[in-house]
């Protein structure tokens, strides 16, 4: 199980939260002398521009949830739910009962363990070095022992994968979390974390040591463990997006709840909306 399903099944799923006031965002006019994003120094510039980016927007405090784009960011909601009720369900399940189980857990290996430099890349960069040597450690074991990751001999011998993102990075060198986001295809996110995700995709480890040809071959395994996950799952991911009373409000509470636990953070409030305010 999945990090984050592993933390939904440990809460109550069944919370509801009210709308967050609005704040405005973080703009300005002003002009950056950054050089052009295709030149040499201009993609390290521009990611760095990103990052900054990210903690534009001033925070509204420890446990409050910031959502000043809540009505694009439901509409947005409505069209990832669409997505997965005419597309992403359906393709997984056809995944799901078509590979037999060995098969779906070797391509969701592979797809982690080529997941693994990464996650030492944030490692080194936010000081951890156990969870680095940890991590390389179980790379190096599931590259050699486990044909290239298709299996896992690290993991029965307790060595696990320590997830780790640029977005955790920005977390620990003081960037601020920013608005609450649903991007369309991608999902929940916030800023900063969306700054993160695009770093984590261009600054690929992998990626960079691979010929042209085959670059895009671990974002099809990635999409191939995703579907997997939508099967697995699918009773839970349904309970959330299509049974929920207000589903975007229900996923919005489980990311941010599960991503400050991650980050040893102040979960966000969760207000019952029929309690009596006045009362002692």
């Amino acid at each position: 199980m999945n990090g984050t399903a592993a933390y939904v099944m440990k809460r109550r799923v069944g919370r509801r939260i009210p709308r967050p006031r609005f704040r405005a965002a973080c703009m300005t006019n002003a002009k950056f002398p950054f050089p052009a994003a295709g030149t040499r120094l201009g993609r390290p510039a521009a990611l760095l521009l990103l990052a900054a980016l990210a903690g534009c927007a001033p925070s509204k405090g420890p446990g409050v949830i910031n959502d000043p784009y809540e009505a694009q960011n439901r509409a947005n909601h409505e069209t990832n739910v669409a997505l997965d009720s005419h597309l992403i369900r359906p393709a997984s399940q056809v995944y799901g009962k078509i590979l037999p189980p060995p098969v779906r857990a070797g391509v969701s290996n592979f797809a982690g363990n080529l997941s693994l430099p990464g996650y030492v890349m944030n490692d080194l960069l936010q000081a951890k070095i156990a969870d680095a040597g940890q991590n390389t450690l179980r790379f190096a074991f599931n590259t050699i022992f486990g044909i290239g990751g298709i299996f896992d001999p690290a993991g029965a011998l307790g060595v696990h994968a320590k997830r780790n993102d640029f977005g955790e990075t920005l977390a620990v060198w003081g960037v601020r979390e920013g608005a609450y986001l649903e991007v369309v295809a991608l999902g929940p996110t916030t800023e900063r974390d969306l700054a993160g995700t695009v770093v984590d995709t261009i600054v690929d480890p992998v990626n960079a040591l691979l010929p042209k040809a085959v670059r895009g071959y671990p974002t099809v395994f990635s999409l191939s463990s995703a579907l997997n996950s939508r099967y697995k799952y699918n009773d839970m991911v349904n309970s959330i997006l299509h049974d929920s009373a207000d589903s975007y409000a229900q996923e919005r509470l489980i990311y941010l709840e599960k991503r400050h636990y991650d980050l040893g953070e102040p979960a966000p409030a969760a207000v019952d909306p029929y309690e009596d305010p006045y009362a002692n």
